[in-house]
């Protein structure tokens, strides 16, 4: 689709229909769509319009696949091209499969396999198409943009400091926040909630800050604490802790999509991902200016330094380009770098703008201002970018990279033991004889006859293959250590090419269609109208950190202020956290949020004094009370009339399961297990021998978390895609969580260890219990529960009698210990009020 520039009277009509679509298909949520607009239209667009759409010069089958409809209705052989949700009545989906000569599509060559899987999914979570309408690019009308006017959207003008609105209720708020949020409720005719009571806030806060409960002495110091600073004295305290910077650090490795694999077909370790971990850990921690801290992500490498370990941890930053999922089993390296980088482009331009840039790979993007000029303009910065992510190559691993070696200088922890000198020359020697072995069966299989090779084809190239490979797992192993046996410090992240590259505009993202060059630069609707798009040296990843980081991008302090918000009150001042283009949803406080971006920047991009504003607020300190009220106005409180209930999520569960049971280990071993497994098929193998041998205490963030193959604790609660951006986990209460609860041995454990440490609590067995909803919910049990946990106490011992296979001695423990799960398994324990 060629770029085209017309009149504001043109445009409107095409943001007029977004605006359309976007009532049309509401029903889709921002991930369905994002992953549509990603993984599913380029596919069509690029393998399958030609033949089957408008634009085709003759509909092959009577099959159209660009709209929704036609895709639905399916062609001349009756059955419907997409039938959501069932696979089996979806024939497009049976073509791509390639079983069936007769309709097998591509008809040339097959789709890949990590395609294919994502029209599965796709299928199977309902088909989300928000193709309403004929598609802008075919036919007579063609939508076209005007980048001046596509500034005029809210997200694309710079945010000003907003004057606190005047408010009719006098004495409620406190701070400036609390009069944007009134002033919203006042207009709609909304009351606020009374304040939260002093236990339930301060689990609030300890929970927002640690991801830990508070234990049974803060509860009572904060309860005791009559003085003014006494909330701000306990938010200081959490942010002050250690735990704090592992529960934020999270929050981000959301949206970076941190994983230690590969994913997609072939999942390939990634040993030496934990680094980009640990840094973002000591970032929040540290309170890392925000700024600094997106420029270092992004060029690192290129930022002057103080000291070898600044820089090591400025590279180690990088690694947010490198961690990235990907089709190692690629085989044309020219696709994989393209993929690579529409990766990296959709990673930075989600998580840091807000903006699914990604969708204009194939064409103009369908409902923002950008353009694939733009699109490629980004791709040259990337495609001039070498990205390191380390592996070996192997039969399924046609890409693989070296790593950066950090200086030894630089004081970084390894995860690796120091071995001896004679450990180091025995992996030389296997290596040695591995290769060698390799080469001899390379030799043996050119010395057979012709006849021979040709009958002998496919088992000869596997007899070669894996002996070349298990050399290249040897040398791998060889590679982790220096010759004195110290292990080498490396890291996944990025460098600069020698020669910079200029992306040529790909016809539909196609790599066999190149068009016209595009220089490198920057995103124009986003830059002031005659401000420089080009970049003329280097790579350009500096002045694209710089251009991210600066005050004057419209979004960056936004986007996050709106993170922060969103994970503090429950819902994001902006609903589609990962979208302030065209499509996502406006602000409910718009005021506020520029409130909020502008102070943002004024405090030196400083989290922890962000997240201080907004706790400290007596909107957020209000209590979840219910209000029929209000209720009937605001459902789903858009405009906080009260805190709302939030579940925990996946890791806050699990390590407050640990922590009221007295078994969290606050210090794991360094690095990750990942780092110590090895690598390739047998490094899998390795890495669940280690995990599933012992029982892992330590905080959720240090799991390991293997793409596609997350945690059970973890996955069963909720956790993201962490092949995918996500500023908004997905929340739900199904059977399998109770089940989870009631029957996984990681619960009945902690259970166990729960009753131990109750059992060993000195006071009478009424003051013992107490003490068990102290530690779990951070409160007395009510008269009414104390009734409950005589009874159950009556009871138990009575059923328990009835099997003969529990011993009389046991039985007391048994309803400890059941008493300690059914607290763990109850909704006030997985829930914030």
């Amino acid at each position: 689709m060629k770029t085209l520039s017309l009149s504001l009277t043109l445009l409107l009509p095409a943001f007029s229909q977004a605006a359309d679509a976007g009532a049309a298909h509401a029903g889709i949520t921002p991930d369905q769509l994002n992953f549509f607009e990603k993984n599913i239209r380029p596919v069509l667009v690029q393998h399958c319009y030609k033949c089957h759409s408008e634009e085709s010069e003759k509909v092959k089958g009577g099959l159209t696949v660009d709209t929704k409809h036609g895709l639905a209705l399916g062609g001349e052989s009756g059955h419907p091209g997409v039938t959501p949700g069932n696979l089996a009545e979806s024939s497009i989906y049976e073509a791509i499969l390639w079983q069936n000569p007769d309709t097998q599509m591509p008809p040339k060559q097959k789709l890949p396999e990590d395609v294919i899987a994502n029209f599965k999914k796709w299928i199977e979570m309902g088909a989300p198409d928000p193709r309403e309408q004929k598609v802008a690019n075919t036919g007579g009308g063609k939508r076209v943009i005007d980048v001046d006017a596509g500034r005029q959207h809210w997200s694309f003008q710079k945010p000003v400091k907003q004057k606190p609105p005047v408010v009719v209720t006098s004495g409620w708020a406190r701070t400036d926040i609390d009069r944007f949020v009134l002033a919203k409720m006042e207009e709609n005719k909304l009351r606020p909630v009374r304040d939260a009571d002093r236990p339930t806030l301060i689990r609030r806060i300890a929970f927002d800050l640690t991801g830990l409960p508070p234990t049974p002495d803060e509860v009572k110091a904060f309860v005791a604490d009559n003085s003014p600073d006494a909330v701000k004295r306990v938010i200081d305290q959490y942010l002050d802790s250690e735990r704090y910077g592992e529960r934020w650090a999270r929050h981000w490795l959301d949206v970076a999509r941190y994983g230690e694999s590969s994913g997609k077909e072939v999942n390939v370790l990634y040993p030496h991902a934990w680094r980009y971990r640990d840094y973002v850990v000591e970032s929040f921690k540290k309170d890392k200016p925000y700024d600094l801290f997106l420029k270092e992500q992004i060029a690192g490498d290129l930022m002057k330094f103080d000291g070898k370990r600044d820089q090591a941890e400025k590279i180690v930053a990088t690694g947010f380009l490198a961690i990235g999922s990907k089709g190692h089993n690629n085989r044309d390296r020219r696709q994989f770098a393209m993929d690579l980088v529409d990766e990296q482009i959709d990673a930075m331009s989600q998580s840091m703008l807000g903006l699914t840039l990604a969708c204009a790979r194939c064409h103009d993007h369908k409902f923002d201002p950008v353009t694939q000029r733009d699109y490629y303009a980004l791709a040259g910065i990337f495609l001039s970018t070498e990205t390191l992510f380390g592996t070996y190559s192997q039969l399924q691993n046609a890409n693989s990279t070296a790593l950066i070696e950090l200086d030894r200088g630089a004081d970084q922890i390894s995860a690796l033991a120091k071995i001896s000198t004679t450990e180091v020359a025995q992996l030389k020697k296997r290596y040695t004889d591995a290769s060698t072995t390799a080469t001899n069966i390379r030799e043996q299989v050119r010395s057979m006859s012709a006849g021979d090779r040709e009958r002998q084809n496919a088992q000869s190239f596997l007899r070669i293959r894996s002996s070349f490979d298990r050399a290249e797992s040897m040398k791998a192993d060889l590679d982790m250590f220096y010759e004195d046996g110290t292990p080498r410090t490396l890291a996944m992240g990025v460098l600069d090419r020698e020669r910079p590259i200029n992306s040529p505009i790909l016809v539909r993202g196609d790599i066999k269609q190149p068009g016209d060059i595009t220089p490198r630069g920057l995103v124009e609707v986003l830059c002031a109208k005659g401000e420089p798009l080009n970049i003329s040296q280097g790579s350009g990843r500096l002045d694209l950190a710089y251009w991210i980081a600066s005050k004057d991008n419209p979004l960056t302090a936004r986007v996050m202020a709106n993170r922060v918000w969103l994970k503090l009150m429950g819902q994001g001042l902006v609903p589609t956290p990962d979208n302030f283009g065209v499509m996502g949803q406006k602000p409910t406080h718009p005021e506020l949020l520029d409130h909020l971006a502008v102070s943002f920047m004024d405090n030196g991009w400083s989290v922890k004094k962000l997240i201080r504003e907004i706790m400290l607020s007596r909107a957020y300190q209000m209590g979840s009370t219910h209000d029929a009220a209000n209720y009937a106005v605001d459902p789903d409180n858009k405009l906080h009339w009260r805190m709302s209930q939030r579940r925990l999520d996946a890791e806050a569960i699990r390590d407050a399961m640990l922590s009221v049971a007295g078994a969290l280990n606050f210090y794991p071993i360094d690095g990750s297990p990942v780092a110590r497994a090895g690598e390739g098929r047998e490094g899998i193998i390795n890495l669940l021998r280690e995990v599933n041998s012992r029982p892992q205490t330590y905080r959720s963030i240090y799991l390991p978390l293997i793409r596609d193959q997350i945690p059970e604790f973890l996955s069963v609660f909720d956790f993201p895609d962490a092949s995918l951006v996500n500023g908004d986990r997905d929340t739900t209460n199904v059977p399998s969580q109770s089940l989870f609860l009631m029957n996984n041995p990681q619960v009945q454990a902690a259970a166990d260890a729960f009753a131990t440490r109750i059992a060993k609590f000195k006071g009478t067995p009424q003051e013992n219990l107490s003490y068990a909803y102290q530690l779990a919910f951070g409160r007395e049990p009510t008269p009414q529960e104390k009734q409950a946990i005589a009874n159950f106490w009556t009871r138990f011992p009575q059923e328990a009698a009835k099997n003969k296979g529990i011993p009389k001695d046991k039985i007391d423990g048994l309803a400890l210990s059941a008493f300690c799960q059914g607290l763990f398994a109850s909704a006030e324990f997985r829930y914030l009020n």
